[in-house]
């Protein structure tokens, strides 16, 4: 076995590969990007190189790099993760050529499978079952379109080089195939740099169900079963679970002995996995094969007990397979879920920023996180923006699902925008309870998966303010206890004491009033609803709190200019919004509104001209992460704004042509 190996990878995978390197008793050294250089798989490391800028292009991608740090350090193999250069001959060869052991299969195996065209040939050869289509080498346009024709529509132009959903395409009718053949070819040959493609025919509902096989040095090959990944979104895969639901002894058996063909086919070593398009009657096909460790591995480990990247290591090694095929058993149900930062309902698109808050769900015998990041870690725009795989197991589907449901309620992550959300109401659908699955899964489920919003909660508002309360609370008791300026009661001068906070959550905004009870908690004015509210909050910003007759465990986390509210499972984004005034001294208003301190305006509320009352909202500002409103001091005419949305402002200067109503008279008796 090694004493020491390389992880040419970064995030979950490397750190993933570290845990179990290091219960073998073997050190790891990270490589690194410079936006790296504080990564969770660099601290976890025994050694850590840096090897270039943060463009993958410019260190992940660099084998020349990662050999000179793996001879530098003295590694004896390099492990590549998934992604990177985990499916690149040249990387695989560039290795065997420096005399250090590729942690996966030889780069000829990676080669044959690394073309989708050239894999269904070899493919056809082993008598794999192939979806019908052509897998040719002519790609003139005339010739593909007849092609197309003769198998039928609907059917799938992709790119034979490509995987990612990239250069991939679905044609309903003749009319569409060219243009359609256009766009496939200009993203292939702009991702992948090669523009071939190949047409099959469009499996209407189809199931994607992969196999797991390992091959070793001396000829043994195995498969440990399969794992079901149809619920994707643009041909990326969101949830995995093994087994396959309804998979029946004899197909599981008939899918497995074609995925161990596959990879005999081409002389496979190492974790990889076959992958299958599944009709609803059952009939499957070869789609493509991955000669890596998968990014849904873990439910694997799950469902059979084993550690897939250990199996890697031994087979590197030399060592035969720990298992044969008959020592191979399925015990329960796993299910994952990738946990991303991106927003589900903007299309998905990747979040970025610092996780300020990130509190997981409680790992346990049935609940498994993996994960490259931590409290306090970055997420950038160079890579992806993973957050953790969430993977739960119980002995049967129906229980491990529970476990997921109840494990997506406990995240708390603040700082970024995440799908966590997406999931829960996802797994909720009834399609995937019941699993009735099929690649278009969430497509079908639109109306579940994006409801329209919702009016936010009492409780939600309840929680934001006497978490605010708790605060400013606990600031003023620990400042100058001798200062009024220090006492936050609500005190006003011949009236009963009462606090006034604004909030605002997406386009809904409420003023909530609070005014101390005698027990230490507040009495709190909701719209029309008076509620009695107490808790006690914690550092970490959990809220054991009482609203009414209810008892509540929540948590109010800030983030920036947001207060986020964790209730229930869910998040609501609460701003806080300062109200401020400026004028002249006592009642004489005119002239302008000065911005009390440098910032950006983001909203204009008000039209120029009209006439507003007192305390009128005028205009947003937001300076030191926090959003101000600024507000009439008087009745008056707002005569013009001196800057628009986005400019910024320095401290003091004048926002708002603004004439109080008794200027603007004195104005009009002195031209009379």
């Amino acid at each position: 076995m090694f004493t020491k190996i390389l992880i040419a990878n970064r995030g979950e995978i490397a750190c993933r590969v570290i845990r179990t390197a290091r219960r073998l008793g073997i050190a790891t050294v990270a490589v690194h990007s410079e936006a790296d250089t504080n990564a969770r798989h660099v601290r976890l490391a025994d050694e850590a190189v840096c090897i270039g800028a943060a463009a993958a292009r410019e260190s992940y991608l660099r084998g020349d790099r990662i050999l000179e740090a793996a001879r530098a350090t003295g590694a004896q193999a390099i492990h590549p993760g998934y992604g990177f250069l985990s499916e690149n001959e040249d990387f695989a060869e560039a290795c065997a050529a420096a005399g250090v052991v590729f942690i996966g299969p030889p780069a000829c195996a990676i080669r044959a499978m690394g073309s989708k065209s050239a894999a269904k040939a070899l493919m056809a050869e082993a008598g794999v079952p192939l979806t019908p289509g052509y897998h040719g080498d002519r790609q003139e346009p005339d010739f593909l379109a007849e092609r197309a024709a003769e198998i039928g529509y609907p059917v799938l132009i992709k790119a034979s080089a490509g995987g990612g959903g990239k250069g991939m395409r679905r044609v309903d009718r003749p009319e569409d195939f060219a243009a359609a053949l256009a766009s496939c070819q200009r993203e292939a040959l702009n991702a992948f740099g090669d523009p071939h493609v190949l047409v099959e025919k469009y499996v209407l509902r189809p199931r994607h169900i992969e196999i797991q096989v390992f091959g070793d040095t001396l000829g043994g090959c195995v498969f440990l079963f399969e794992r079901d990944c149809s619920v994707q979104r643009r041909h990326q895969k969101v949830l995995e679970e093994a087994p396959a639901p309804g998979m029946t002894p004899e197909r599981r058996a008939a899918m497995g002995r074609a995925a161990v063909d596959a990879a005999r086919a081409v002389g496979y070593v190492g974790a990889g996995t076959v992958e299958f398009i599944v009709q609803p009657d059952g009939a499957f096909y070869f789609m493509e094969m991955n000669t890596r460790l998968q990014v849904e591995h873990p439910v694997t480990e799950m469902i059979t007990g084993l550690d897939l990247v250990e199996w890697q290591l031994r087979v590197a090694a030399g060592e035969p397979l720990p298992l044969t095929q008959e020592a191979l058993a399925i015990d329960g149900h796993a299910i994952e879920a990738r946990v991303y930062a991106e927003d589900a309902d903007k299309g998905f698109l990747p979040s970025t920023g610092r996780l300020l808050h990130l509190a997981p769900p409680l790992e346990g015998p049935h609940v498994r996180v993996d994960t490259g990041v931590e409290q306090g870690d970055e997420i950038t725009p160079h890579y992806d923006p993973m957050i953790a795989k969430l993977i739960v197991h119980d002995r049967d589907r129906p229980r491990a699902l529970a476990r997921l449901r109840a494990a997506l309620a406990q995240y708390r992550i603040a700082g970024v925008t995440s799908n966590v959300e997406f999931l829960q109401r996802l797994v909720a659908t009834p399609a995937f309870a019941q699993a009735d699955l099929d690649t278009a899964l969430i497509e079908r489920e639109q109306a579940l998966l994006f409801p329209a919003p919702q009016p936010v909660p009492d409780e939600v508002w309840a929680l934001a303010a006497l978490a605010e309360l708790q605060r400013e609370t606990a600031e003023a008791a620990a400042g100058d206890a001798a200062s009024p300026w220090s006492v936050a009661d609500g005190w006003r001068l011949n009236l009963a004491p009462e606090r006034r906070l604004a909030l605002r959550c997406g386009e809904q905004a409420l003023a909530v009033g609070a005014q101390p009870d005698a027990a230490g908690g507040w009495w709190l004015s909701i719209g029309g609803t008076r509620l009695q509210a107490s808790g006690r909050l914690g550092p970490d910003g959990t809220l054991a709190a009482r609203l009414g007759e209810r008892r509540v465990q929540a948590a109010v986390v800030v983030s920036a200019e947001r207060r986020q509210v964790f209730l229930d499972g869910r998040t609501w984004p609460v701003v806080r919004v300062a109200r401020l005034q400026a004028g002249g001294r006592g009642d004489e208003h005119g002239g302008g509104l000065k911005a009390p301190m440098p910032g950006k305006v983001i909203a204009l509320l008000a039209t120029p001209g009209t006439v507003v009352e007192a305390g009128t909202p005028l205009l947003v500002m937001e300076a030191m992460k926090m959003e101000h409103t600024l507000t009439a001091p008087a009745r008056g005419r707002l005569q013009a704004f001196r800057f628009a949305v986005g400019d910024q402002v320095s401290d003091g200067a004048e926002l708002v042509d603004f004439a109080a109503e008794a200027a603007e008279a004195a104005g009009t008796g002195a031209a009379a």
